[in-house]
């Protein structure tokens, strides 16, 4: 298995993301607060997590939903995937969101989602009149599976 180097700020009481397994593919981001935060139902919330990065150009971090919370609690991460940039050089931020019924008391240190670090590339456009055709053609969402 590859990895990359990465630099790191850590200025939160907690230690720094790790993966939890050699399958893992995300390390748990967890909440620094200074106090308890509560979410009511449909409440969204940017929590901050005392971490900085610099990623290398070329890749991407993304902060995806932990599925315990969302399942559990109905709490999970509002734009999902969160894209950090190789540019970026501010706090992670994650935006919750409560889709429960019911309040959530979110505590300092508690794991509020995933960080995934993926390779991506980028494109050049090419303008044209027409595409390739395919036997989905412009079959939209839902369209697979349907014949």
């Amino acid at each position: 298995m590859s990895s990359i180097d990465v630099k790191i700020i850590n200025r939160s009481n907690h230690s720094l993301p790790e993966y939890k397994t050699m399958a893992s593919a995300g390390m748990d981001l967890r909440a620094n607060i200074s106090t308890p935060v509560t979410l009511q139902p449909l409440e969204r919330v940017l929590i901050k997590t005392g971490l900085y990065i610099e990623l290398p150009i070329g890749y991407e971090a993304q902060v995806r939903p932990r599925s315990g919370l969302a399942a559990k609690k109905g709490i999970t991460v509002l734009n999902t995937p969160g894209t950090i940039d190789a540019d970026y050089r501010g706090e992670i931020g994650v935006i919750l969101v409560n889709l429960s019924n019911e309040s959530f008391t979110l505590e300092d240190g508690e794991r509020i989602a995933q960080l995934v670090v993926a390779k991506h590339e980028r494109i050049r456009w090419i303008e044209a009149e027409e595409l390739g055709e395919t036997l989905r053609g412009s079959g939209g969402f839902g369209s697979t599976g349907t014949r």
